[in-house]
């Protein structure tokens, strides 16, 4: 008889995404033994479980930091580089959760679903991360992808968010036929999917042939979609604007960060030896995607659409780090998606607090006043607007000073130009939600704060942690820095 020898598993290189995994199977059944439609006070249950597991797997991504390790065939990695992403991605998802509990009663949601799925939605993202392999990928952003597409159209009465998730659902798909077939043609190329394999073999002479250059560029079609760059960025205005807010806040924060995990690994780690053939279209794709970003912003009345739209302009910015390569660069990637997140939670939590049932004060108008009507709210969103400009001493103004420094250290002196005269376009509709906020008259309805106790709360922690980060950087930075040196 024949001895099946198993191989052996480090399950604790995997501990995060597996308590992700876990929380969301609890989650899940915990709500299957409530009632059809959840009160606010499952809502509360429920987010209280997401948020202690995503609080446990962020716990275990700071126990493996020292330890490191790998899982299943060094297809799962638990380098210093993912577990920092894990731990962003889990902070991240924990906030949206505990914001989500105010927003889906004011938005009359009453499905239990939509926590088990920013669970599963952050699984993906975890693995995003950490993930070694093309396929772990591939499956990876799958497991994230269907979960926000559901999540996009969760409001099942409301028109446009059935129209948002179908045109993600959509454009998301041919996205990642693009994606599946750059797979394919690197497989076909070097006879692995493993990036450390795909790289020692592209170094042994493959790196000149023509399917690893075309697998390469569909890889970057399925990357852009994701992180919303320039072509590939249509889809972000309207499904931003269409899904609840609270999914927005999710695809703007998470779902960016993790690929941009994905991305950076992929091109900067294991691809170093193709920068001949993306460095110089990175550069393009990221002057145009912080340029059109920001002019469209410009036109948008409505306050959703206009982060849709800086968020676009925000991925411009992130690619510079990646066009410049080096440790400063890459480290201050990581460091800039850290100061985007914190400042979009405070940003989209502040447009959760504004809705009322029946009533979404989404339009710019709708913000006439609040800063005098409701300070607490003015206060918040106007931090988050000049962080978003990149004002001093805020995080997004560290965020932009490591990410041109480090371009102009590089050489990449045009492309810090383009940046900083980008920065100057965008203050111009931020600070018209400032202005709306305290120099046009109004008496806008806003249910109390009071209230709403898990959306304040995840609004102090997010408005508070940026100005934290924009006052002490450096430790932040060396941490970034720590995280994308683990990549080696």
């Amino acid at each position: 008889m024949t001895n099946v020898i198993f191989p052996s598993i480090d399950w604790l290189a995997a501990l995060p995404a597996l308590v992700v995994v876990t929380t969301a199977l609890v989650v899940l059944t915990v709500d299957l033994a409530m009632s059809s439609e959840v009160d606010h006070a499952g809502h509360g249950l429920l987010a209280g479980l997401g948020v202690l597991g995503l609080v446990g797997a962020m716990i275990a991504s700071a126990m493996l930091w020292h330890r490191g390790g790998a899982a299943f065939g060094n297809t799962v990695v638990a380098d210093r580089y993912g577990l920092f992403f894990s731990m962003l991605v889990c902070g991240a998802s924990a906030i949206v959760t505990m914001m989500a509990v105010d927003f889906l009663a004011t938005a009359r949601i009453k499905i239990g679903e939509f926590y088990a799925l920013v669970l599963f939605a952050t699984a993906g993202m975890v693995l995003m991360a950490t993930g070694n392999d093309l396929m772990v990928l591939f499956l990876a952003l799958e497991i994230m992808s269907v979960a926000v597409y559901v999540l996009a159209g969760i409001a099942r009465d409301e028109p446009r968010a059935t129209e948002a998730a179908l045109k993600y659902f959509l454009l998301g798909a041919y996205a990642t036929g693009f994606f599946l077939f750059g797979i394919a043609l690197l497989y076909g190329a070097t006879g692995a999917t493993r990036l450390d394999l795909v790289a020692a073999r592209l170094g042994a002479g493959n790196a000149a042939n023509p399917l690893v250059l075309l697998g390469m560029g569909l890889l970057l079609v399925g990357f852009g979609f994701k992180v919303a760059m320039m072509p590939f960025h249509v889809w972000t205005p309207d499904v931003y604007e269409g899904a609840p807010t609270a999914v927005t806040t999710l695809m703007a924060v998470g779902v960016k960060a993790a690929a941009f995990a994905a991305f950076v690994r992929v091109f900067l780690q294991y691809l170093p030896g193709l920068e001949g053939a993306w460095s110089g279209l990175l550069w393009l794709l990221a002057g145009l995607t912080m340029t059109v970003g920001n002019l469209c912003a410009l036109a948008q009345d409505n306050v959703k659409r206009m982060l849709a739209y800086s968020s676009i302009a925000h991925a411009g910015y992130a690619l510079v780090g990646m066009v410049v390569g080096t440790a400063d660069g890459g480290a201050s990637v990581l460091f800039y998606l850290l100061a985007y997140a914190l400042t979009n939670l405070g940003a989209f939590g502040v447009v959760m607090a504004l809705g009322r049932i029946g009533a979404a004060n989404e339009r710019l108008e709708d913000y006439a006043g609040v800063g005098f009507t409701h300070p607490l709210l003015g206060f918040a969103m106007a931090v988050c607007m000049l962080s978003l400009t990149g004002m001093p001493p805020l995080a997004g103004f560290a965020g932009k000073f490591y990410l041109f420094s480090a371009a102009v250290d590089a050489g990449f002196v045009g492309l810090a130009v383009i940046g900083v005269l980008n920065s100057l376009v965008s203050a111009y509709y931020y600070f018209g939600v400032i202005r709306q906020m305290y120099m046009v008259d109004g008496t806008p309805r806003i249910d109390p704060l009071a209230a709403r106790p898990y959306l304040a709360a995840g609004l102090i922690l997010a408005v508070g942690a940026t100005v934290a980060l924009g006052l002490f950087p450096a430790g932040a930075m060396h941490l970034a820095r720590d995280s994308f040196l683990g990549l080696g």
